[in-house]
C-alpha cells in the first residue's frame, strides 16, 4: 500500500530536510548565490530514484547566475496526462539573526519540529512531494497517469527565473493538471483555487529641501506625502469595497508599507520621501483601474502643491483566474482529504501570490495546498515532522489515483 511506503521512508524524509537546509538558496537579488548548490544535491536525490524522464530548464539572471530549474516525470499507463506537483528550492534570507534560538542554517529537532530557514517554505513540501514521488516509484505499481516533480528557483522574488520561464521553455501536456503545496493552514482543511491580483507601487515626492526655521523658503517632501498617502488609502478603500467571501480576508487590501529614509538630522525640511503600497486585488476589478486612479490622486496634489510627483509601478500581477472546482485535481483532492483526514476542506482564494497563478494564466487547474503552521520567513521557522510525513502520504495518494 502506497501509503505504508511513505511512512517507512519517515527517517530518510527527515535526513534529507535536514541535510538541505544548510544549503543556501536565498536569490542574488536579496543577497544571496541563487538555488544552484541545492538544485545539484536534489537531482542527485532525484538521480537515485530513477525516473523515466529527468531534465533541467536552467535560466541565466540579470546578474549572470545560472537559475536551476528541474523537471522528472514517470511514466503512467495514459502518458498524454500527468499530474504534476511544483515546489520551491529558494528561500527568503534569515533577516536578524538574533531573533533566532540558534543559527538558521543549522536545523535541529525539537518536539517534533524541524527548525531553520526554509524548513516550512518550502521545505516540508518539497521533500515530501519527492518521497511521494519516490515511493510510486518503489512500489513498482504503473500510476494511471504519468507523474511528475517540478522544483523551481526565484519563487520568492515572482520566479521570472523559475516556473514563469519553466512553463514558456517546456511543453506540457494539454490536459495536465498541478498541485503546488505552498500554502495552508494548520489543519490542512483549506484548498487554494483562486488568488487576488497583485500591485506593488512607489511614489516619489519631490519638493525642496531646507532649514526647518524656515518653511516658507522650502517644499516639505514628507508633508505632501503623508496627505497623498493618506488621499491615495482612502479613495482605494472607498471605491473598490466589493467583498468575495472565497478570499481570505474577503475584501481587496490597500496596505501603505515601506517608507524610505529621507533627511538624518530632526532640523532638515526633506525635498523628497518616497513611500510604497501593497495592494491585493480581487478578481473582479482590473489593476489598470487602480493604477489609473492612484496617478489622478498624484496629479491633483501635485497641481495643488506645486511638488514633482512621481509613480511607479514596482510589481504587478494580474489575478489569474480561478481553477474549476470540478476539475480532477480539486477533486481528487477533496475526496482524499475527506477519506485520510475526515475533514470537509474548503475551497478559498489568498491575497498571496504562488506559482499556481502562473500555471492558471496558461490555462492549467492548479490547487494549492498543504498543512503548517504560518511561520514561513519568520525567525525560528519549523516544519513539523508530522506534517511533512502526512502530506507526502496525500501526495502519493493523488499521484495514484
Amino acid at each position: 500500500m502506497i501509503e505504508d511506503i511513505v511512512i517507512s521512508m519517515k527517517d530518510d524524509m527527515v535526513k534529507t530536510l535536514m541535510e538541505m537546509i544548510p544549503i543556501v538558496a536565498i536569490s542574488p537579488e536579496s543577497g544571496g548565490k541563487g538555488e544552484l548548490d541545492r538544485a545539484n544535491f536534489l537531482e542527485g536525490k532525484l538521480r537515485e530514484i530513477g525516473p523515466d524522464v529527468l531534465e533541467r530548464v536552467d535560466a541565466r539572471d540579470d546578474k549572470g547566475f545560472i537559475r536551476p530549474n528541474i523537471i522528472a516525470k514517470i511514466f503512467g499507463e495514459n502518458r498524454d496526462k500527468t499530474i504534476w506537483i511544483v515546489a520551491h528550492m529558494d528561500t527568503v534570507p534569515e533577516g536578524d539573526r538574533s531573533l533566532w534560538d540558534g543559527d538558521p542554517f543549522k536545523p535541529y529537532i525539537k518536539d517534533g519540529k524541524i527548525y531553520g530557514r526554509g524548513s516550512e517554505d518550502n521545505g516540508q513540501s518539497l521533500v515530501g512531494a519527492l518521497y511521494a514521488f519516490k515511493a510510486v516509484k518503489v512500489s513498482g505499481v504503473r500510476p494511471k497517469n504519468s507523474i511528475g516533480i517540478i522544483l523551481v528557483s526565484d519563487e520568492e522574488m515572482g520566479s521570472r527565473y523559475g516556473l514563469d520561464y519553466v512553463v514558456n521553455n517546456y511543453k506540457f501536456g494539454e490536459k495536465d493538471e498541478f498541485l503546488v503545496p505552498d500554502s495552508g493552514n494548520e489543519n490542512g482543511s483549506e484548498i487554494e483555487i483562486s488568488e487576488k491580483g497583485i500591485l506593488w507601487f512607489s511614489i516619489t515626492v519631490n519638493g525642496k529641501q531646507g532649514h526647518a526655521s524656515r518653511p516658507d523658503l522650502s517644499l516639505n517632501a514628507h508633508r505632501i506625502a503623508l496627505d497623498l498617502a493618506s488621499r491615495i488609502d482612502k479613495r482605494l478603500h472607498e471605491k473598490y469595497d466589493r467583498k468575495d467571501e472565497i478570499f481570505i480576508p474577503p475584501y481587496s487590501t490597500f496596505e501603505p508599507t515601506k517608507r524610505e529614509a529621507n533627511v538624518q538630522n530632526i532640523n532638515t525640511i526633506p525635498g523628497k520621501d518616497v513611500f510604497y503600497f501593497d495592494c491585493r486585488i480581487l478578481p473582479a476589478y482590473s489593476i489598470d483601474d487602480v493604477i489609473d486612479d492612484v496617478k489622478k490622486i498624484c496629479s491633483r496634489v501635485e497641481k495643488r502643491t506645486g511638488a514633482k510627483i512621481d509613480f511607479t509601478v514596482v510589481q504587478r500581477a494580474d489575478s489569474a483566474g480561478t481553477t474549476d472546482i470540478n476539475s480532477e485535481i480539486v477533486q481528487k483532492l477533496l475526496n482524499v482529504l475527506r477519506e485520510k483526514r475526515g475533514i470537509e476542506p474548503k475551497l478559498i482564494g489568498i491575497g498571496g501570490g504562488t506559482c499556481a497563478a502562473i500555471l492558471r494564466r496558461k490555462g492549467f487547474p492548479a490547487v494549492v495546498w498543504s498543512t503548517l503552521d504560518p511561520v514561513e520567513h519568520s525567525p525560528n521557522e519549523y516544519c513539523k515532522i508530522e506534517n511533512l510525513v502526512n502530506d507526502a502520504v496525500v501526495f502519493a495518494i493523488i499521484y495514484t489515483l
